[in-house]
């Protein structure tokens, strides 16, 4: 029986050519308004071919934000001596935003995890594994795993206040003196005193 025109059978390269179409429609239109449906057309694939691969939309977008989410980069900035983790971190945070690649990527991301509980959880299972454990290895302190939650807020917010809200005047100040200001009270949270014992014991 001849195939369908216009659709493609399954194989690795169609997988990535419906998760590549994925991305942009979650970049463009967010969680709620990207469907099975219009992915598969923007891929030339069957709707069945989408949710062979991926399983259902949950499936795709877990899937989208683990190839959309440049982790590796962010990564590789943890190279380096401790000191200068923050300053390393923060510039690199905010050179991937500028990117025009990957900055629509990012703002989907967490776009999609505002608006909906099940995105939100599978942006924290994937930001817990392959982000912030890494992070919380090479601390040598107390609390590595608060610490590393502690400076990802930190990030998370810059990027909510810049880059989405954009609240001026931080939306406009150039991003090496945005880096310049936020590096040092990353860098506290990741090596500096945390006094987490001390409070608790207060309040009890």
């Amino acid at each position: 029986m001849a195939e369908e025109r216009g659709r493609r059978p399954g194989n690795p390269q169609t997988r990535d050519e419906i998760l590549e179409a994925a991305m942009r429609s979650f970049a463009a239109h967010g969680y709620g308004g990207t469907t099975i449906r219009a992915v598969a057309r923007a891929a030339g694939v069957d709707p069945a071919l989408v949710m062979h691969f991926f399983g259902n939309k949950d499936g795709l977008f877990e899937a989208a934000i683990k190839a959309g989410m440049p982790v590796a980069l962010m990564v590789g900035a943890l190279d380096g001596d401790e000191s200068g983790l923050g300053e390393r971190l923060v510039t690199r945070y905010l050179e991937l935003w500028e990117d025009p690649a990957h900055g629509p990527r990012l703002a989907a991301v967490l776009h999609a995890a505002a608006a909906t509980p099940a995105t939100a959880a599978l942006l924290k299972e994937l930001m817990s594994r392959e982000l912030l454990a890494p992070v919380a290895r090479r601390l040598s302190g107390d609390h590595p795993e608060v610490r590393a939650l502690l400076a990802a807020s930190q990030l998370i917010g810059l990027a909510m206040m810049r880059y989405l809200l954009k609240v001026e005047p931080l939306a406009s100040l150039p991003a090496r003196q945005v880096a310049a200001a936020a590096a040092p009270n990353v860098q506290r949270y990741l090596t500096g005193a945390l006094s987490l014992d001390e409070t608790a014991a207060a309040r009890g």
